[in-house]
């Protein structure tokens, strides 16, 4: 017979798993007749505390766990250094694992960080993730999650994100008060939700300026590459109206983009002004220097850790569980690739 759970009797309840999880455990927030009510469900449910929820709910390890797509990303790299900055100055040691954009690998870096006893996690979801299932797992042995960066509505939890809406609006009216006004998008898969905000931004910029939007100047990223970027953009240069101006989901993208630009012999941005988001650092070395939307990836990480920290405490203490929804403003750099010549 099948292990009743937590989300089990929240379903039959009509409330959060976090309500009866709280409710289980006596918490002084929570009313008498829901205390009631959740433990009478429980019963009829036939529902017992999973023996490894209870082992670790005894136990005080000071490690954490950050789960992030690629580690050698520069901007998880920022992230990281955020998180180790707080985390090590309060005696936290860090269990760092990637997901390579994987879902069924996110799955099992999360189960194997539940295993090892984690008192908390950082996480920033896959390309892949839709489901959030493992992550709610968590919640239930009383381990909080916190997202950043890639994030899901699904989940109950704090979050730590780029102001995706902004900074993608902001690059393409850059764009548009210049003159250009065959504004091409490279974009990102469909579910994560950040590159969901920038596609919104990039139409929200266009309304707001009286464009159309025209269909064949949007292209869907599947891994987010440079090849992708490169090959994408290959195809608006060869449509008979190409675009003159093109913002890009991410640097690695922008610069294939440039990449076939350059081959094809076309000039930036003369021929067509680029801009990206993230800003890495190889976006001021290059030539043209690329202009990007810049994402505060160490700030990231220290709030992200910052909310983390709260919420092991406050399970610890029996307090309230509090969830805070931080977004962080992204700012243009402004540089080479994106500024239209000056006619002479």
């Amino acid at each position: 017979m099948k292990r009743a759970t937590l989300r089990d009797i929240a379903q039959s309840l009509g409330v959060t798993v976090a309500t009866v999880s709280r409710a289980l455990k006596n918490y002084p927030d929570i009313s008498k007749a829901t205390k009631q009510t959740v433990l009478a469900a429980a019963e009829r449910l036939h529902y017992a505390p999973h023996p490894m929820a209870v082992k670790l709910r005894q136990q005080a390890y000071k490690v954490v766990g950050v789960v992030i797509p690629d580690i050698i990303h520069p901007f998880f790299s920022d992230v990281i250094s955020g998180i180790v900055d707080v985390m090590e100055d309060l005696g936290y040691h860090i269990i760092l694992s990637q997901s390579n954009e994987s879902y069924e690998k996110e799955i099992r870096v999360t189960q194997m960080l539940q295993a090892t006893g984690v008192d908390g996690l950082l996480v920033c979801l896959s390309n892949e993730t839709v489901d959030v299932g493992h992550l709610q797992a968590l919640q239930e042995y009383d381990v909080p999650v916190v997202l950043f960066d890639k994030i899901s509505p699904l989940l109950e939890a704090s979050s730590v994100v780029t102001n995706d809406f902004q900074g993608a609006y902001d690059a393409v009216a850059h764009l548009l008060d210049q003159g250009y006004t065959r504004v091409a998008h490279i974009k990102g898969p469909p579910h994560p939700e950040n590159t969901r905000q920038r596609f919104a931004g990039y139409r929200a910029a266009l309304a707001a300026y009286g464009l159309p939007y025209r269909a064949e100047y949007v292209a869907e990223c599947t891994h987010v590459t440079q090849d992708e970027g490169a090959f994408f953009n290959r195809q608006f240069m060869a449509l008979a109206e190409p675009p003159e101006a093109l913002f890009a989901v991410t640097d690695s993208v922008a610069i294939g983009a440039i990449t076939a630009l350059k081959e094809a012999g076309w000039r930036v941005p003369q021929d067509m002004a680029v801009i990206g988001f993230s800003d890495w650092a190889v976006c001021r070395l290059l030539e043209p220097s690329i202009s990007s939307v810049s994402q505060p990836g160490y700030d990231i990480g220290r709030r992200a850790s910052e909310l983390l920290l709260r919420e092991i405490r406050q399970l610890r203490e029996a307090l309230p569980l509090e969830h805070s929804q931080l977004v962080l403003d992204a700012r243009i750099q402004i540089r080479q690739s994106s500024q239209r010549p000056v006619s002479v």
